[in-house]
């Protein structure tokens, strides 16, 4: 069975992704959040060929450094901490999406605060506006960190292969939700946010002002952002004025994938 899913896992993941972006594209085009500073044209087409070189380099060239190759090779062994604990599958399967949530939560912080890694993750923070493909827009080196890390993870505690692929799909809909430039109403984004991350939470991430950089680091739910102290309501200058992006690229040909593959090095 695991064969199975092993040879269909990237077509699950990015059939979903494509399906998710096109659907939060369309309610964005439909109710926006914000007015954009350039045109969707001139971004996403960058955004789009940095992803394509991303899933070209872990789809053709690193496959087996995938978290999902890894929790593949541990079921076979039953080696890890959760399969030593033998807790009824529910309760694992549960506690495995929770710990792998906090886990991305932490990492995103120290990408923030670890001049080297911020380095790779400020290239993602050079978007000018926030929308569905800004959740795609990550340097190949930090892919490549981030998959190193979640597959150190799986291999310490033996997370079964069930628990990685549906992570992986609610968290690549979850930045896309989050990073949609989607108008939410005010009571519906205050009822969501009890649980998990919405666009008005993230986008508070994405300022130009780097205190409020320094908060919302959470990509699906908000409680830890509330648990450890990095929780921001609301943009100081409300989410229609705040200013986006990096005032350190400013003027820079930011949308360029040439510039984008160029950033850590600068």
């Amino acid at each position: 069975m695991h064969s199975g899913w092993l040879s269909n896992e990237g077509l699950i993941r990015i059939g979903v992704t494509l399906v998710l972006v096109m659907f939060f594209a369309f309610l964005e085009f439909r109710f926006p959040r914000k007015v954009r500073v350039v045109s969707r044209a001139q971004r996403w087409i960058g955004n789009g060929a940095i992803q394509a070189v991303n899933a070209l380099l872990v789809g053709a060239f690193l496959p087996w450094l995938a978290p999902f190759t890894i929790a593949l090779a541990v079921s076979q062994t039953d080696s890890g901490l959760l399969n030593a604990l033998t807790l009824p599958a529910p309760m694992e399967f549960l506690l495995c999406i929770l710990i792998l949530d906090l886990a991305i939560y932490w990492q995103h912080r120290f990408m923030h605060r670890i001049n080297c890694l911020w380095r790779l993750h400020r290239m993602h923070h050079a978007d000018v506006d926030v929308d569905v493909t800004t959740a795609l827009r990550f340097h190949p080196l930090e892919i490549i960190l981030s998959m190193v890390f979640k597959s150190v993870l799986v291999w310490l505690l033996g997370i079964p292969v069930a628990a990685i692929l549906v992570f992986a799909v609610l968290l690549n809909g979850m930045a896309i939700f989050n990073h949609a430039n989607l108008l939410v109403p005010v009571k519906v984004d205050r009822l969501l946010r009890y649980l998990f991350v919405t666009p008005d939470m993230h986008r508070v991430h994405h300022s130009v002002k780097q205190y409020e950089q320094n908060s919302n680091y959470g990509f699906s739910l908000s409680c830890w952002d509330r648990w450890f102290g990095s929780y921001r309501a609301q943009p100081e200058d409300g989410h229609g004025e705040m200013v986006l992006g990096l005032n350190e690229t400013k003027g820079q040909q930011t949308g360029s994938v040439v510039w984008m593959l160029k950033q850590p090095f600068v």
